[in-house]
């Protein structure tokens, strides 16, 4: 009886949701492993042997404990090929991970729970400061991809079909809403909401739902 693939995730991490709408639309079984970051859990010593820098998500499959959301991504789709989260052809292929990696490298990781707190803790912004640096980064992120998405007249970010891209842009759109940044200005982008939310991969692993 092969293992169960325990994703051990926090209900409201970004990073986390992207992963959990990959194993949601390729349709693969697992176990949520609960990490509670306000409570500390990701910094405890059995959670950094499996996770040496303490964050989410981690996914143990095939005997194997895997970190970091894009590169998880990239194993489940190579371990489970359908449907393709990446376009094969080496162009397009391109253009849909520098979409992703607009948010998963130059966005998220900005505006996450442990940078936000050093800004604040260590560097002694107050909340309006904070607020204006999470909107400022929010906002050049979706400017670049909406002209991006514009350009490609696709119906989701990632071509005619959800794949990596959306997986990211998804969780970015809920975090910009939680931290009270206007989306309104990003009619591409929020129409690929619109379709992505209308498909139950995306749905039912919404944060509210988990």
């Amino acid at each position: 009886m092969a293992e169960a693939i325990i994703l051990h995730d926090y209900f409201r991490s970004s990073a986390a949701w992207r992963v959990r709408i990959v194993l949601a639309l390729k349709g693969v079984d697992y176990v949520h492993a609960r990490v509670n970051l306000l409570e500390g859990a990701h910094r405890e010593s059995a959670y950094r042997a499996l996770n040496p820098q303490g964050i989410v998500p981690t996914l143990e499959i095939d005997g194997l404990a895997l970190t970091q959301s894009l590169a998880i991504i990239d194993y489940l789709d190579a371990r489970f090929p359908e449907p393709p989260m990446v376009p094969k052809d080496p162009a397009a292929r391109a253009r849909v991970l520098a979409k992703a990696l607009v948010i998963a490298a130059d966005v998220h990781p900005i505006n996450n729970l442990r940078v936000l707190r050093y800004v604040q803790d260590e560097l002694g912004a107050d909340a309006p400061a904070r607020d204006a640096w999470i909107a400022h980064w929010i906002a050049e992120g979706f400017a670049a991809l909406e002209t991006m998405a514009q350009a490609d007249g696709t119906r989701f970010l990632s071509g005619d079909a959800p794949g990596i891209a959306d997986a990211c842009l998804i969780p970015q759109l809920f975090n910009a809403r939680r931290f009270h940044v206007p989306v309104d200005e990003y009619p591409t982008l929020l129409a690929i909401e619109a379709a992505a939310m209308a498909i139950e991969a995306f749905a039912a692993t919404h944060p509210d739902r988990v």
